[in-house]
């Protein structure tokens, strides 16, 4: 029998974190973060990681369990949110996977093989010389010749995702679908929040505002004086607009400006992740008056829909 799954999907700055905490105090359930920076340790202000006061002492899975300065895959965290998942699961809880990162919830429900190819730092240098010395174009040509199926589905503009591509071919690997829905790992419900765009929009710039607030600048000065320039903390959004603002290639009202910006842009990117996902019932947070009256209502649906008691 499948295990029964509740997931809180949706983009940053819609209150996924309280209402998850309000549906695993209602459901006797605990959370595991589809997050794939809150899972990195000293990354928390930037991450919008909840504080213990914020997670109502409900039990917390997949935060804090990579160091930043090592890389961190999807396959990884496939692997040991199943764990969380299953260990939830058999003392009798329900799993409520919550976050943003939609290809770590992709992959998670539907069971993708992601490739186990560890990461080559010498050949991905290789491959972003070749890119910028001849353009996404001819990167994206190098993979038609090697998988043409694979090549079809990623856009030339997706270098990264191209070049992950190689990657894997390179080391025989066979190249995932990440596109085409499986069949669910899950007896999954899935909840997905959204709110009219100039609302999301002036939520994400208080929330940057509240970040700096807390001493964003510290924690990224931190992390700065022991991670090198390619780690991935210090290519999220935040850490690299501070980054230049500590190098001094801007001000630092220009990187909060930027910081807004391409929070908003990566808001707009997980909307269209999410429409592409099949089965997603959507509330509008701001049809309902107050956060207590939508938990009841998703708590009702989940209620129904995973025929708990």
């Amino acid at each position: 029998m499948k295990e029964k799954l509740l997931v809180l999907c949706g983009p940053t700055a819609t209150g996924k974190t309280a209402l998850g905490v309000r549906l695993a105090q209602a459901l006797n359930g605990e959370i595991v973060s589809a997050d794939s920076m809150q899972l990195y340790r000293d990354m928390d202000v930037g991450t919008a990681k909840p504080d213990a006061a914020e997670r109502g002492g409900i039990a917390h899975h997949m935060l804090d369990v990579a160091d930043p300065g090592q890389p961190f895959n999807v396959a990884q965290y496939q692997r040991q949110a199943a764990g969380a998942i299953a260990d939830i699961a058999a003392r009798g809880k329900l799993p409520i996977l919550c976050g943003g990162t939609g290809l770590y919830i992709n992959a998670l429900l539907y069971g993708h093989d992601q490739g186990d190819t560890a990461p080559d730092a010498a050949f991905r240098a290789e491959m972003a010389g070749y890119l910028a010395q001849n353009g996404p174009e001819a990167l994206h040509l190098l993979l038609q010749q090697r998988d043409a199926a694979t090549a079809a589905r990623l856009h030339p503009n997706n270098a990264k995702r191209v070049i992950r591509a190689l990657e894997i071919l390179r080391g025989g690997g066979v190249v995932p679908d990440g596109e085409s829905p499986q069949k669910a790992c899950y007896q999954a419900c899935i909840v997905g929040l959204t709110m009219q765009r100039e609302l999301l929009y002036r939520r994400i710039d208080a929330r940057v505002d509240d970040m700096m607030r807390r001493g964003l600048t510290d924690e990224v000065k931190k992390l700065r004086e022991r991670l090198t320039p390619a780690s991935t903390a210090l290519q999220a959004i935040g850490y690299k607009e501070l980054i230049a603002f500590l190098q001094r290639e801007c001000s630092l009202d220009e990187a909060v400006a930027r910081i807004k910006q391409q929070s908003r842009h990566y808001a707009k990117r997980q909307m269209t992740w999410f429409r592409r996902m099949p089965d997603i019932r959507w509330y509008q947070v701001d049809d309902y008056a107050s956060a207590d009256a939508l938990a009841q209502d998703v708590c009702v649906y989940a209620k129904d829909r995973l025929e708990l008691n």
